[in-house]
């Protein structure tokens, strides 16, 4: 069953099924978890949440005593130890982290650059009007989907890294993966989950029928030119229709990837509930690999960026779907250029899902002095870190030309 209780009833051994707050404003946000350790309980109180949803048929449920005296439940060591310089952090872990998080991006780089052939080739029927079997990206989205399973995070963000010309394509592995990611955020699971992924890999097929004197256009477009880029859901969603193998779930979110909340968007200006929850999902997944990467008119947002963004437009987005992607790839996703309190940028190298506000971030430049430090990895997640990100900085107006190799995706 899952109830609302206060923060002050909570005890080891309960399942936080939710945090009741909104991550734009709070430092503590994990998807669901188990109350195992001490520290979970003091962080959750400190952070100035005021009520959790636990779910008792995964965890124990409050003792009739908590209940009625509404009394927090002691802790073995409330009094968190005293704060200790962050360079002390020990090199070999750092340096094993480190390692293991380059084999994960080679081992994306190398899905990346095996998937472009396979969707030029999808694209390519489907620009000859030939109808698309959508079984035939079966095996490709269960290596996706292997991928973002065993590296969470690594694909997404060497996706993010495409190059122009092959954006068409690679956003469809792109929200494949972010699809996935965000899919398991929500508590999709097997075949639920899975057709979450095939919808990611399938939702823009429909861009095949537009003329790519358009689709590729540097420029503005004109309202005649954007008529004909909206007509490409339904051009998608008859392709597959007309192959007969794609399920109701990639058929919808193809159709309906456009559709927001508030009513405006397209192609049938469904509004709230008349949207489905995979087709929310799609929309958020689309907009945010499509604001995050280079294109042949713009330069791709900064990732941080992007999401405050996508959270500032009312009536766009489902906010449970756009919190659970936040919870996927981080408030602070990797790449992102940040401030920390102690003076020093840094870039955001990995997520720490027990608290996305607190990332692992590798420290390289000196504000004091206005100069190039060494780089030093710091986990801002460690009970002891007396540093912390004061606020997102943007990366043209520093003009740093190696934050992806700072940041692990040089092997991208």
């Amino acid at each position: 069953m899952i109830k609302t209780i206060p923060v002050t009833r909570l005890r080891l051994g309960m399942f936080v099924h939710d945090v009741n707050a909104s991550w734009l404003d709070h430092s503590f946000w994990r998807s669901r978890f188990k109350l195992s350790e001490d520290t979970d309980i003091l962080r959750i109180r400190q952070s100035g949440i005021r009520e959790v949803r636990i779910d008792t048929d995964k965890g124990l449920d409050e003792s009739s005593e908590l209940a009625a005296a509404d009394t927090p439940a002691p802790l073995a060591d409330a009094a968190p130890p005293a704060p200790v310089p962050v360079a002390m952090s020990a090199p070999a872990p750092t340096s094993r982290r480190a390692a293991n998080r380059e084999a994960a991006v080679a081992q994306a780089a190398e899905l990346y650059r095996r998937s472009v052939p396979k969707i030029a080739s999808m694209f390519s029927q489907a620009r000859l009007g030939k109808a698309v079997d959508s079984a035939e990206c079966e095996p490709l989205v269960e290596e996706i989907s292997d991928s973002v399973l065993h590296n969470p995070g690594a694909l997404i963000n060497v996706v993010r890294l495409k190059r122009r010309d092959e954006y068409t394509y690679m956003h469809s592995v792109a929200v494949c993966a972010l699809m996935l990611s965000q899919g398991r955020e929500l508590g999709l699971e097997g075949e639920e989950l899975r057709q979450a992924g095939m919808a990611g890999m399938l939702h823009d097929l429909g861009k095949a029928c537009i003329p790519l004197e358009i689709l590729n256009k540097p420029g503005k477009l004109t309202d005649a030119e954007f008529t004909i880029v909206k007509t490409h859901p339904a051009r998608g969603h008859a392709l597959l229709k007309q192959a007969g193998s794609a399920s109701d779930t990639v058929l919808d979110v193809c159709l309906h990837h456009h559709e927001k909340i508030d009513g405006s968007g397209y192609p049938h200006g469904l509004s709230s509930e008349q949207i489905t929850r995979i087709a929310r999902m799609g929309a958020v997944c689309d907009v945010y690999d499509a604001v995050t990467s280079e294109r042949p008119y713009k330069s791709g947002w900064d990732p941080a960026e992007a999401l405050r963004h996508m959270a500032q437009w009312k009536g766009h987005f489902d906010p449970y779907a756009l919190q659970a992607l936040v919870r996927a790839v981080g408030i602070y996703p990797v790449g992102s250029l940040v401030r920390l309190e102690s003076n020093r940028l840094a870039v955001v190298v990995e997520q720490n899902p027990a608290a996305l506000l607190s990332p692992r971030v590798n420290a390289f430049y000196s504000l004091a002095s206005k100069e190039r430090i060494d780089p030093l990895e710091i986990d801002l997640a460690e009970y002891n870190c007396s540093d912390k990100v004061i606020g997102w900085e943007s990366p043209e107006r520093w003009s740093f030309g190696d934050l992806n190799a700072l940041c692990g995706l040089s092997h991208a």
